[in-house]
């Protein structure tokens, strides 16, 4: 076992980070016996999110509070995150509820039994998603495609490239060599770094119950410029 860190990226997620912190809270005292930090990483959410979490903070030794106020973006959260943690083993789950915490308990389990990274994934057995439309399944598998298509070691080395749901080793990350773009994180962790024993375990995606979805079409522009840059990179 090793001292384990989530980040939990947070942008106006106010009506579900406390539910969310709960959960986290009860499960991890069983399933991380060795300690665990919950760091909510925030980008100066209007709504006040990072006041609500500096809130539960001082009520729960657990949790803790890193409030950004530049260079601001889901990926970005993550990395300054994982840099800013003190744990052995990093995770990241987002914050509306769509990942369900329940499943972290068994990403924990295969590091202990020696992963490097292991993915929470919608495309292995177990996995899925609740009702997405067509049109958002095909934006989803076709995101995957490019990945598979300009980097085709990093993007096949697990069957959900695009979850943002996972945890590895931080020996493992290659945290200095980091720089992602937009709201796909996993993607550049796979790329830059080294990971010989790779675990997936499957999970339902969740709709959303409270507060409104981040995603927009800029989002997905900054998506096809991280692949650019990865590929052209790893040219060099």
């Amino acid at each position: 076992m090793a001292f384990f860190s989530l980040i939990i990226p947070t942008f106006n997620e106010r009506e579900n980070i406390e539910e969310l912190l709960d959960r986290l809270d009860a499960l991890l005292r069983d399933a991380a016996p060795d300690g665990f930090e919950l760091l909510v990483v925030d980008d100066d959410s209007p709504d006040g999110t990072w006041k609500l979490a500096e809130e539960i903070a001082a009520r729960n030794p657990a949790v803790c509070v890193l409030r950004r106020t530049e260079n601001r973006g889901l990926a970005l959260a993550v990395v300054d995150g994982w840099k800013a943690a003190r744990g052995e083993w990093l995770g990241v789950i987002d914050a509306d509820l769509q990942h369900p915490p329940e499943v972290l308990p068994k990403l924990l389990e295969a590091l202990r039994g020696g992963a490097d990274l292991v993915v929470a994934s919608r495309h292995v057995e177990g996995g899925g998603v609740s009702d997405w439309s067509l049109f958002r399944r095909m934006l989803s598998r076709g995101a995957q495609a490019l990945g598979i298509l300009l980097l085709p070691s990093a993007a096949r080395a697990v069957s959900d490239p695009m979850s943002g749901f996972f945890a590895l080793r931080r020996e493992a990350a290659n945290l200095p060599q980091l720089r992602p773009l937009g709201y796909k994180i996993l993607l550049e962790t796979l790329a830059r770094g080294k990971f010989d024993k790779i675990a997936e375990v499957g999970y339902v995606f969740q709709e959303r119950k409270k507060g409104g979805s981040k995603v927009t079409w800029r989002q997905y522009w900054e998506y096809l410029v991280q692949v650019w840059r990865l590929r052209t990179s790893s040219r060099r």
